[in-house]
């Protein structure tokens, strides 16, 4: 059952996701006594394939040199590519990007897609494991599957720079491209899955104008931006910045949420996190019962406090 890890990289770097996703497959191949290759796509690949030469991984195969990350190329190529070794496993991470294009991966192999997944076993075919808010667990068996698993599960993998790495030549048909990536106006912050610190910001912020105070903040300390539902939901910031069961599970060293009540299906989001501090003027908000630190107050004295120490 050889198994095939697609790497995720985003201007000219690799993403941490990656390695991690090397780790997983590198157990499951094990349990299925097979070989763990690593995919690629797009970009700058031939230089990024060397940070992909890690522990246990046998290939690393570069595909679509030069091309902006696009659902329809990375289907296209990685589809191609999953024939050509007769891999039986695709672990993707569980990203926007890796949730964007796992689907239609899935639908042109003909096989399950299974997404979240925090665990990995072998049998006569893969067996995953998800959980829903840490209550159920559900394991998914077949003899093909694409699977996104949930970031910071795995611990990333150690680079060697032993993998043989190989140009695996795609044939991308342009006539079934239906879009192209023009641009992006700017990049909020880093990768919510791979920051150290997150602030998040919820319905107690009040209107789009007020959200100034929370990137000054996420600026002062070196955070990324996320977001509860509410401001998703209004608009006010973009979807890949949910946390949640909805949206993205987080693992950073501090969570900082502001104005966040805290909705059952949030606080499934950031259970992982080391430190979880909470700022809200209701001392009865949901999200104190999961706060290792609170503040009690109003977040538009509080936070620019914070942001005032942490310039100094």
């Amino acid at each position: 059952m050889t198994v095939l890890t697609v790497a995720e990289h985003r201007q000219g770097r690799l993403r941490e996701v990656s390695r991690e996703a090397q780790t997983a497959g590198r157990e499951l191949a094990d349990a299925a006594n097979d070989a763990l290759h690593t995919a690629i796509v797009g970009g700058d690949a031939e230089r990024l394939a060397a940070d992909l030469a890690c522990e246990g991984v046998d290939v690393v195969h570069t595909a679509a040199e030069g091309a902006k990350f696009n659902h329809d190329v990375y289907t296209q190529a990685l589809g191609q590519l999953v024939s050509a070794i007769d891999a039986r496993v695709v672990l993707v991470p569980g990203s926007v990007t890796g949730l964007d294009y796992a689907p239609a991966l899935a639908a042109r192999l003909d096989w399950p897609v299974v997404t979240d997944a925090v665990g990995l076993t072998a049998g006569d075919g893969p067996t995953v494991t998800r959980e829903f808010g840490g209550v159920v667990t559900l394991a998914v068996d077949g003899d093909g599957a694409v699977v996104t698993l949930r970031p910071g599960e795995w611990r990333p993998a150690a680079v060697t720079g032993e993998a043989d790495v190989r140009s695996f030549p795609a044939d991308i048909d342009d006539a079934a491209v239906r879009a192209t990536v023009t641009g992006s106006e700017r990049d909020i912050d880093p990768a919510l899955t791979e920051a150290d610190v997150v602030v998040a910001v919820g319905r107690g912020i009040g209107t789009e104008a007020n959200l100034d105070v929370v990137f000054d903040l996420a600026d002062a300390i070196g955070g990324a931006v996320a977001a509860s539902a509410p401001p998703v939901k209004r608009g006010w910031l973009p979807a890949d910045r949910l946390v949640g069961w909805s949206g993205v599970t987080v693992a950073p060293d501090v969570y900082l949420a502001v104005g966040i009540s805290g909705a059952t299906q949030h606080r499934g989001g950031v259970d992982e996190s080391a430190t979880v501090i909470a700022i809200n003027s209701d001392p009865s908000a949901p999200i104190f019962d999961v706060a290792d630190y609170g503040v009690v107050g109003d977040l538009f004295d509080v936070v620019p406090a914070l942001t005032a120490v942490f310039a100094e």
